[in-house]
């Protein structure tokens, strides 16, 4: 076992010490995120759900829920306390639901939050989404922002900075661009005041 191992296993069992405060928290983005919506419901994919809250707090809020994790521990903790979501235990590059019928799940949000900087080929991972997502269907993505004005000038003071944890790191116009070459739309991009990305964006709707 590494140090690195180490300290990843003791974050996440302070990350699930934090039950309540994480779920109350991810209501409050699914209040944000169903506003965009007008109050419509469908199917939510959490892109690395962790412990499941995302997808848990897009079950109260009246979606039919799935999360994705790579993670099993994770998977573990999110089936055993957020029962009544689906969770897929691997890469999302392998993830492809399908209903009761045989017919592909399309999702009309899906969820990535402070993933995409773990993965290797992020164009192959949001073009996978883009697949998961239903005409019209909206993609919350999140990043730390390499470029934020607050981020501290020496990059080993900065706690984004933990490779080989982290493949990449992003600017907002880096992240725009990417985005709208996989083919979406930006939808909205959010103000950060701590130093990260955060842009909606959305498969086009069909005309």
């Amino acid at each position: 076992r590494t140090l690195y191992h180490d300290a990843y296993d003791n974050a996440q069992r302070s990350y699930f010490s934090k039950r309540e405060a994480k779920l109350r928290r991810s209501r409050g983005r699914m209040r944000h995120i169903t506003r965009r919506l007008g109050g419509k419901t469908g199917n939510f994919l959490d892109i690395g759900c962790n412990g499941g809250f995302m997808a848990e707090a897009a079950r109260i809020y009246g979606f039919h829920a799935w999360g994705v994790e790579p993670d099993g521990v994770s998977v573990e903790y999110a089936r055993r306390h957020f029962p009544r979501n689906q969770y897929f235990h691997g890469r999302l590059e392998d993830f492809t639901p399908e209903d009761s019928a045989g017919a592909p799940i399309a999702f009309d949000i899906a969820y990535c939050s402070e993933v995409i900087e773990h993965v290797p080929q992020p164009v192959a991972f949001l073009r996978h989404i883009f697949h998961l997502l239903a005409p019209g269907g909206l993609l919350y993505l999140t990043t730390p922002d390499i470029s934020h004005w607050r981020r501290p000038r020496l990059l080993e003071r900065w706690d984004a900075f933990c490779p080989p944890a982290h493949c990449l790191y992003f600017s907002p116009q880096s992240l725009l661009n990417l985005v709208t070459n996989c083919g979406f739309e930006v939808y909205q991009r959010r103000i950060a005041w701590k130093p990260g990305v955060k842009l909606i964006v959305r498969r086009p709707a069909l005309s």
